[in-house]
């Protein structure tokens, strides 16, 4: 993983290195730290200013090469907009975009927090020093050569503040949210030739040294356990199946009933017999970008040492299409002992998370579940790449992951679930079919997984177009992107976790 950024705090008076990044809003004033930092610069930035038309405006930059009275490489002045219209959610990105002006080039920038109106606040100095690092990130591990252009940040970035003991306070909470966002993305990221589900389980398992208990169920344990959907998945290919049930128990009651987060886990999706066409196939890897998030929230969870018991469940398997394979026609029995035929061996997602969630349900009572997945190309077709679906049979539930969506960025929009699209996956020959044809494809995904969460409070979260290549944002440029991981912890840290 590369993540050669290193983000550090220092008091208001340190000297600058390298890169000065200095903020203003629409009053192109600065505030008194800022001003001694920039030692009379103020006349050089008014002309560079003018010449540029920088007017303070949110995202612009004025970017001046070798400064006249400062002893930096380049100053860079990053408009906020009107005075006061910042909000929390705004300080992650301001550290992206940061970042993304400095260039592959720099090896040291100092960045001064303040306004006009004052110092930034500890939690909002974090917030961008989390952006820093999120941004920085790249995946080039198997790159044996890299164009200037696509190399890596290696950088120290100190941002000065007015309390760095706050600071640094703030961002070792922030700091273990952003690891657990780029092991997300580095699983995601991975070939299938390296990541498949054995290699998967493993790298979860490591979770062990931070205190999480980790259980991986293999094809024997799961047979006995009559999880017929997930083994149906698995059987074409050479590699087996495996389940991963991981268990923090953060919460002061030990006993206390957990929260569940359960991930498909589809390390290679082919299609099965129900082949997919060839182009874009590659991306297939990244089919299970919803269990890595729960891998990636799981690390996050226990390295904050976050008060709240959680179980972290993924069903890691590859979708491949030899002798062996599941066939269109073929009816499996699920763990819950309904039977489900199967019509189309590319619709396996759903396959994969009936047992999983099935399992977590009835051996886990957890207060709620939520399951992430690529799970249809209709919720793209719906949403497009900014919004993951979200389906539920609780509304508290919904409402809670709507807010923590919108301060964090990571934004759902809620979708309907009924039984009038109950017809449309009920089967002839079993108890439910595992495809329903072309109209309202995400809908009926989603009604076939609320058959299998008995009466525990569920959301479904269809992350196909926000999980892997979704467009590049400001603290984002990876094709993996770790979607969820901050909002699902944001939402534990606000709605769930014992406050003390």
């Amino acid at each position: 993983m590369t993540d050669a950024v290193k983000v550090g705090f220092v008091p208001f008076s340190a000297a600058p290195r390298g890169v000065l990044v200095v903020f203003t809003d629409e009053t192109l004033k600065f505030g008194p730290a800022t001003r001694k930092v920039l030692a009379g610069a103020e006349d050089v930035i008014k002309r560079a200013a003018t010449a540029s038309e920088f007017k303070g405006k949110s995202g612009s930059v004025a970017d001046i090469l070798a400064p006249q009275g400062l002893k930096v490489d380049r100053l860079i002045v990053a408009g906020t907009g009107k005075s006061g219209s910042l909000k929390d959610e705004d300080f992650i990105k301001i550290g992206g975009a940061i970042t993304g002006k400095l260039g592959a080039s720099t090896s040291a920038a100092t960045v001064v927090a303040e306004l006009p109106a004052g110092a930034f606040k500890p939690h909002q100095v974090a917030a961008i020093a989390a952006g820093v690092r999120l941004r920085a990130y790249k995946f080039d591990r198997y790159k044996t050569k890299t164009k200037d252009k696509d190399k890596a940040l290696r950088a120290q970035i100190s941002i000065a503040v007015a309390d760095v003991a706050a600071a640094k306070k703030s961002f070792a909470i922030d700091n273990n949210v952003v690891d657990g966002v780029l092991i997300a993305r580095e699983l995601v990221n991975e070939p299938p030739n390296i990541l498949f589900p054995a290699e998967f389980a493993r790298r979860a398992a490591e979770l062990r040294k931070l205190g999480v208990q980790v259980q991986i169920f293999d094809v024997p344990a799961m047979t006995k356990l009559g999880m017929g959907a997930l083994l149906g998945v698995s059987q074409g290919s050479s590699h087996d199946g495996r389940m991963v049930v991981m268990r923090w128990n953060g919460a002061p009651n030990k006993s206390e009933k957990p929260v569940a987060f359960v991930g498909k886990g589809v390390c290679f999706d082919t299609g099965g017999i129900s082949i997919k066409p060839a182009g874009s196939m590659e991306d297939m890897k990244g089919d299970m970008a919803g269990a890595a998030c729960v891998v990636g929230l799981m690390h996050a969870l226990a390295a904050r040492k976050a008060k709240v018991n959680v179980i972290g469940a993924i069903g890691v398997v590859e979708n491949m299409p030899d002798g062996n394979a599941q066939r269109p026609g073929d009816i499996v029995t699920t763990m819950s002992g309904q039977t489900i035929e199967i019509i189309n061996t590319d619709a396996e997602g759903r396959l994969v998370l009936a047992d999983v969630l099935w399992y977590v349900a009835q051996k886990h009572k957890p207060k709620f579940m939520i399951d992430l997945a690529t799970l249809t190309g209709a919720i793209m077709v719906a949403l497009g790449t900014e919004y993951a679906g979200l389906f539920s049979n609780n509304d508290e539930l919904s409402e809670r992951l709507t807010n923590v969506g919108r301060t964090t960025g990571e934004h759902v929009w809620r979708m309907p679930l009924g039984p009038e699209y109950d017809k449309q996956i009920d089967s002839k020959f079993a108890d439910m079919k595992n495809a329903a044809g072309r109209w309202g494809g995400s809908i009926t995904a989603a009604q076939l997984l609320q058959r299998f969460v008995d009466d525990t409070p569920w959301a479904h979260l269809d992350i196909a177009g926000t999980g892997m290549g979704a467009p590049a944002s400001d603290i984002n440029t990876s094709w993996g992107s770790g979607y969820g991981v901050r909002l699902l912890d944001r939402l534990v840290s606000e709605y769930y976790e014992t406050k003390r």
